[in-house]
């Protein structure tokens, strides 16, 4: 099969003819035909995460059909399915035991410490692989795995509040959005400084007001996301919150958040991270995602040009989300 390799850190992609992969039992063999590309792509690429299987194929928002089940399962060939981040867990720690399956410590990933979807061909375990939802075509498909998924946990985080502001309108944003619109919630953008482009696509999407990071939104606001892995939005978001209000750390990485007073904190404020997913997170935001119905924005790249995406990720050229078309 053909596939993007990352062979270490800080290199590109190698373009790669592997062996095909075969299902072990409990396992399905999918035919890859659209895999998101995600900031955590970019992470790991860039050796900000510790370490990860190498050599590697990433990709982690996969949109495939099944070619082939290893034994009797939940799944048969010619079913279409997605592959998200969450791959394996234990199943008997006391995470796993208590309904908080992405936090435990034996947990497996994809496209971290397996082999994800920048292929033609990946294995997934059919136990974490998620029936998708009609009305999607398989790029439209591919952002709700993980930018859908980590959005929508996230906001489920921020609680009842009315008021959420958004720091970084990229691929999970732009589909959070969405979600929060439709729950009767306003939304408040924050981009880069001078990305006009960007607020304009983010109160295209429902935002009331949209406006770069380094101003202050309009209104106290009642909960914010933070997207972007820049620690110094840490303050600047909780400035923004009213007492009780929360902030919501999304990224897997973020940079060193700098030392703050704590009047920022005081007044019941929290700050919070998101880790991964859960596969009810899954069920539940698919549902919903069908339901709204969400409407991705997509740029689509063919396999070979992977690390252009990423590139284009990097800089903030993406409007929406980057999807590779490992096949058609």
């Amino acid at each position: 099969m053909r596939a993007m390799l990352l062979a270490a850190a800080g290199r590109a992609l190698q373009a790669a003819t592997l062996p095909d992969p075969k299902p072990d039992p409990g396992e399905v063999l999918l035919r890859v035909h659209a895999c998101g590309v995600c900031r955590t792509d970019l992470h790991l690429v860039d050796g900000e995460l510790p370490s990860p299987k190498l050599p590697l194929v990433p990709g982690h928002e996969i949109v495939g059909t099944i070619i082939e089940c290893g034994g009797v399962g939940r799944f048969t060939p010619g079913t279409r399915v997605g592959v998200p981040w969450l791959a394996w867990t234990c199943g008997a720690c006391l995470y796993c035991r208590s309904g908080r399956e992405n936090l435990c410590e034996r947990a497996r990933f994809t496209g971290y410490q397996r082999d994800g979807g920048y292929a033609e061909l990946v294995v997934a375990d059919e136990r974490f692989c998620f029936p998708l939802p009609d009305g999607f075509d398989d790029l439209a498909a591919a952002p709700l795995l993980c930018a859908g998924l980590i959005g929508y946990r996230s906001l489920v985080l921020t609680g009842d509040a009315e008021r959420v502001g958004i720091y970084g309108f990229g691929a999970a944003a732009h589909i959070v959005t969405q979600v929060a619109r439709y729950e009767g919630r306003r939304v408040f953008a924050f981009t880069r400084s001078g990305d006009g482009s960007g607020q304009a696509f983010a109160r295209e999407l429902g935002a009331e007001w949209a406006g770069g990071s380094d101003a202050p939104p309009p209104e106290t606001l009642d909960a914010a996301i933070i997207f972007a892995p820049v620690g110094a939005l840490v303050p600047t978001a909780l400035a923004a919150v009213a007492r009780g209000g929360t902030v919501v750390c999304a990224g897997i990485h973020m940079s060193d958040i700098p030392t703050f007073p704590y009047h920022l904190l005081w007044g019941e404020r929290v700050v919070r991270s998101v880790a991964n997913l859960t596969r009810e997170d899954g069920a539940r935001f698919l549902k919903i995602a069908g339901e709204i119905p969400v409407r991705t924005s997509v740029e689509a790249y063919p396999l070979e040009r992977a690390n252009e995406a990423l590139g284009d990720l990097r800089e903030g050229r993406v409007r929406g989300a980057a999807v590779l078309r490992p096949s058609q």
